[in-house]
């Protein structure tokens, strides 16, 4: 997981608040739009979209099991089948409305920024609506004018996945 610091540690002094709120907006829009395919470029060629299961959300993401573990091969493959009919949970498509908030920012001299945020992802589908709680941390890496998403690390606030359909079929 990407480490983030208490509240009172939790900083930047080179990044704009601003901006990085924009590019998560941005990451949402993309998302509820169904633009996948942009959504995935947004990731660094060493990127890595992880959310670990619901019963060992504090794991090691590179030894328990994951829900999701993408690197860029990965991202690939999942964007390629939620666009094609053989993803069968999401034909028709779901409806989303993404929900950000709570966006802290830490920064170091790495040149990458740490960012921790909350979100609610509305899933609208036959037979009604559900919400997914995640608890999401960003490494993100300066290119040009924006941002790419060298880490995405959802955790779901979420004890089991039951109460919202048993099944992630959507990017958190």
């Amino acid at each position: 997981m990407i480490d983030f610091p208490d509240a009172e540690q939790a900083s930047s002094k080179r990044f704009d608040r601003a901006a990085v709120e924009d590019f998560l907006y941005y990451e949402a829009q993309l998302l509820d739009a169904w633009k996948l395919e942009e959504w995935r470029d947004l990731f660094t060629p060493d990127g890595r979209y992880v959310v670990p299961a619901t019963d060992n959300p504090a794991g090691d993401v590179d030894l328990d099991l994951n829900l999701i573990d993408d690197d860029h091969v990965g991202l690939q493959g999942r964007v390629q089948r939620l666009m094609s009919t053989y993803a069968h949970i999401e034909n028709p498509r779901s409806t989303t409305s993404r929900v950000i908030s709570n966006v802290r920012l830490r920064d170091d001299d790495s040149g990458d920024l740490a960012v921790r945020c909350t979100a609610v992802v509305h899933r609208s589908r036959v037979p009604g609506t559900t919400s997914y709680v995640a608890d999401v941390r960003y490494l993100l890496r300066q290119k040009e004018n924006s941002f790419r998403i060298a880490r995405k690390h959802a955790v779901l606030g979420h004890h089991t996945l039951r109460d919202v359909g048993g099944v992630l079929s959507i990017i958190l």
